[in-house]
Order: structure tokens, then sequence, then C-alpha cells
């Protein structure tokens, strides 16, 4: 028997969005393995298109600090995560991520590991987690700490509800000149979650899985083979539209792109940082 859980099913139908006799059959073959179970399904064309933004499964928040430095600005962004949002909106709760932020970048850390060695008063952030934790009776977790350097840094928070605190924070680096349009470009990424910032960066071996899917999506479609390298690269440029930034058509305007938005204003962008809750 395949080595998964009932919570493995659920999860990997959240994630693709194929049924259930799908989802089963792949984690057979893949052996519980999600990752090749997600594989047998897009190759197989049953993942659906829908983004998976709404498939967060934990609570919590996060929250950004920017400081300037003699050679531009810097940004320390961070996710802190409880088990309910009662108690993510919480005061407390609220005022501990604050004191965590502040002490992440007061420290220089670069992750979540660095940060909760990092001094928090007479205490480390990570025996003030564990006090909390207590105080607030859940399990608390610094999940994730990002510092972000350069001559220009925009943040944006986004709020999924009213009533709790942020969820998505995005940080985006630029010139001089592209902070004129670093706000749209941070919104853009809130809501696009792009996973690159220009094709170069996407892993060889993600380019290559991607070629494979595509191919093999391809000929389970009936493709004639003499078509097959167009249609397959063609798919693969839809891939990098899909999950590169610069490439992306932005959200504020679809006749333009990201990169052609930030060139129009003279700048340039240099990187940015996106978290979401759970994500």
């Amino acid at each position: 028997m395949a080595n998964y859980t009932i919570q493995d099913i659920k999860d990997l139908r959240a994630l693709t969005g194929a049924g259930m006799t799908d989802v089963k059959k792949a984690l057979d073959e893949a052996d519980g393995d999600q990752q090749k179970a997600v594989e047998l399904i897009r190759k197989r064309g049953l993942a659906k298109a829908a983004k998976r933004e709404g498939n967060a499964t934990s609570e919590g928040l996060v929250a950004v600090k920017v400081e300037d430095t003699a050679a531009g600005q810097v940004a320390t962004l961070i996710e802190l995560n409880a088990e309910t949002d009662f108690v993510v909106k919480n005061d407390k709760f609220v005022a501990l991520a604050e004191e965590i932020l502040a002490a992440a970048a007061a420290s220089g850390a670069t992750d979540a590991d660095a940060a909760l060695a990092a001094p928090l008063g007479t205490e480390t952030v990570a025996d003030v987690i564990a006090t909390s934790a207590g105080t607030m009776g859940e399990k608390i977790v610094l999940r994730r700490v990002a510092r972000v350097e350069g001559p220009k840094v925009t943040t944006y928070l986004h709020r999924t509800a009213k009533d709790l605190p942020p969820s998505i924070g995005v940080v985006v680096v630029t010139d001089a000149a592209g902070e004129a349009v670093a706000k749209d470009v941070a919104q853009h990424i809130a809501a696009m979650a792009p996973k690159y910032l220009t094709r170069e960066d996407v892993p060889a071996e993600v380019v290559e899985k991607e070629r494979e899917i595509a191919r093999e999506v391809s000929i389970a479609e009936g493709k004639p083979e003499a078509a097959l390298p167009k249609i397959v690269e063609g798919r693969l440029n839809g891939f990098f539209k899909e999950n590169v930034l610069v490439e992306q058509p932005l959200a504020k305007d679809t006749k333009t792109t990201v990169a052609k938005h930030v060139e129009a204003a003279g700048g340039t962008l240099d990187a940015f940082v996106r978290f979401r809750v759970g994500n």
C-alpha cells in the first residue's frame, strides 16, 4: 500500500483541483510522493488552471520594516504563524510580531533560524516566542524571514480579510527611477504571485521538467509528431509568461507587461520577495 494519508489526498486535491479518484491513483503510482503525484496529474492534463491562492492551511501575518543604509535601503520581511485567526488578530500577537520584526532587522537576520537566535530584551526571539505561545495558548511559529536591499525598496502589505492583519507581503527592489512605478509592481506581485524575476532565474531542471510535461500533454492530445517541437516551446513560453515577473501582463493594464511598465518609467527592476501566509 502506498505511503500516504487522507490529509495527503486532501492537500493534493486542493493543490491541483483534480478529482478524488485521480488523486488517489497518482499517489499510488508515486508511492505517496506528492511532488511526483503532482507531475503525474499535470502530465495527464487533470490539474485545473485555477490559482492556488486560497489554499493556505495556517493562520498568521506578515510584517515588514524598511531602513535607510549608506548604499540605499534594506527591508526585513517576516511571516509569523499561529493556529487560529482568533489569536492572529489579537493585539498581543500583532505586538509580538512587531517586536520580532524589530529584533530580526536589528540583527541583520536573513532567515528564520538567524532571527530566532537574535536577542530580544534579555532573551532570544525563540525564547520570547515560546513564552508567548504559553500565554496565548497556541503554537506560534516564525516561519520565514527575508532581508533584501538595494538603491530603492518599496513594500506592499495586503489584507485578505478586513478583520485580520496583512497576510500577503511584497518587497520590490528598483533603482531611483523605477521607484515611481514600484508600488504598481508590488501590487501586481501580490495578486499574481510570480515565482521568478526573469526566465534566466528559472532553474534548468524546472525548465526541463516543464518541457517534458508540455511534450507528454501534447502527445496525449494527439498532436502531430512533426509539430511537437514548436508546440512544446509555445507551451514553455506560456509557462514563463505565467511565472516570470517581467513577462507577466501588468495587473492594472494587461496591454503591457511588467518589464515594459518599468522601462517606460526609465527604471530597472532588480529583485522581489513575496510572502503569503501558509504558502
